[in-house]
């Protein structure tokens, strides 16, 4: 099958449900090759010193207020890297489609997610995590952890918190992207 017609990722991953999306969120997951978003986003961190040492751990960006966020879409057949850069801190992850889930690892730690599509809207849900690749963490620690992807006045707008039972709030950040190229004109 040819590039240009094989499912990206997202498409993969939600089947039909990607149509009911959102324009700009179904674009940001339509990529194939590479692409720049653009935006502002606003981290907050929490001040548990256990959440401090999972943000080092993961990989995390530090507390900011109105960022600028920079990220690079890199999609081919075996999945996606999106490269993220918090105002000169960087965040990298790398996700693929298996089993049914969306898999991301992020530092040591590796997410798997189911996704539902609501209202143009897109959520995703931790349906298990493994750290370093082997060791099944129990998935009910992380039902702290969301994720949505939206529309907002013509932008793609995303939300990410994780928090955790005992140690609360690890971080939460939030704000939109357009393309480079749009941003530009």
């Amino acid at each position: 099958m040819n590039a240009r017609a094989a499912p990206t990722l997202f498409q993969q991953a939600l089947g039909a449900a990607y149509y009911s999306l959102a324009p700009c969120v179904r674009r940001l997951h339509g990529i194939r090759g590479q692409a720049r978003y653009v935006g502002v986003a606003t981290i907050e961190c929490g001040n548990n010193p256990l959440a401090r040492i999972c943000v080092r751990i993961a990989g995390l960006p530090a507390e900011a207020r109105d960022a600028a966020i920079r990220v690079e879409f890199i999609a081919d057949g075996h999945g996606e890297t999106w490269r993220r850069d918090f105002a000169g801190q960087k965040m990298a992850s790398a996700l693929q489609y298996r089993d049914g889930l969306l898999c991301e690892r992020l530092g040591p730690l590796q997410f798997r997610y189911f996704l539902h599509a609501r209202e143009g809207a897109l959520w995703w849900q931790v349906a298990g995590v493994t750290l370093s690749g082997f060791l099944p963490l129990p998935a009910r620690l992380f039902d702290g952890v969301r994720c949505r992807e939206r529309e907002c006045e013509g932008r793609y707008e995303f939300m990410v918190e994780a928090q955790l039972p005992l140690v609360g709030r690890i971080i939460r950040y939030e704000g939109w992207l357009l393309p480079e190229a749009d941003a530009q004109a």
